[in-house]
């Protein structure tokens, strides 16, 4: 790895604790990076995401804001108390869309609205962040997420939980939402595999797609071949492959 990297630690108002950014790169698209489940801002440079996308950073088309996660206290917690995980997963949200995106804005210096990627849970960190506010986000780059709650939660439910469900609130957005047109004029790409691990992934990325449709909503939305795994691997093929256009 080769690029310029810069390690953050600042306290979340949010949170009520320290969190982390990894930044690699300087100048170019902004992008944030969401971790695995239960990873840290270091979760992609183990992984050596940097050396997949080591022309694009050291070219300065984009720069990585590469985030914590507190998955273990909510998607992950499912001995927990369900109210408490919902409302950890809500605090999240909001340290993102108020307290990262600012500083992603002041970092970065160019003016442009980040985009947000991630694979596995962190597509369904990205997917809620993006949907809920496509005013804060220039588009979406989802890989094998799972966009149900359920499927952590079971049938436990309420207002925070259905807020961070994208099955359960995509479907009742009104067709005339000005959301629609603010979706149309960014750039989503969902895409999922259909080999191993993939099966919540395949279901709940259907569901989307069929809801994009119902809705008017241009959205990219690719399901690979059977051979496809939810691995590292192939993700690392597939932001290769997307990328691009979303960088057009």
């Amino acid at each position: 790895m080769n690029c310029a990297r810069e390690y953050y630690s600042h306290y979340s108002s949010s949170l009520n604790r320290e969190m982390h950014l990894l930044v690699y790169g300087r100048g170019g698209t902004p992008v944030i990076v969401f971790p695995c489940q239960d990873g840290m801002c270091d979760n992609w440079e183990s992984f050596n995401m940097m050396d997949t996308l080591q022309d694009y950073l050291e070219q300065g088309q984009i720069q990585l804001f590469c985030v914590d996660t507190v998955d273990k206290e909510s998607w992950s917690d499912t001995n927990g108390d369900n109210w408490h995980r919902a409302w950890i997963q809500e605090c999240y949200y909001h340290y993102i869309v108020d307290e990262v995106v600012p500083l992603v804005k002041e970092w970065n210096g160019t003016g442009k609205l980040p985009l947000v990627t991630g694979f596995s849970l962190g597509a369904t960190h990205s997917a809620i962040v993006f949907l809920r506010r496509p005013d804060l986000f220039s588009g979406v780059l989802a890989l094998s997420g799972c966009y149900d709650v359920a499927y952590f939660w079971g049938s436990w439910s309420n207002g925070i939980l259905y807020d961070n469900s994208p099955v359960s609130f995509l479907p009742n957005l009104p067709k005339d939402h000005y959301y629609t047109d603010l979706y149309n004029r960014r750039k989503l790409i969902f895409c999922v595999g259909q080999g191993r691990w993939e099966e919540e992934g395949i279901r709940t990325t259907r569901i989307l797609a069929e809801t994009f449709a119902a809705k008017g909503i241009h959205a990219w939305v690719d399901f690979w071949g059977y051979d496809v795994d939810h691995d590292w691997p192939w993700w690392k093929e597939q932001i290769r492959y997307f990328l691009p256009s979303l960088l057009e």
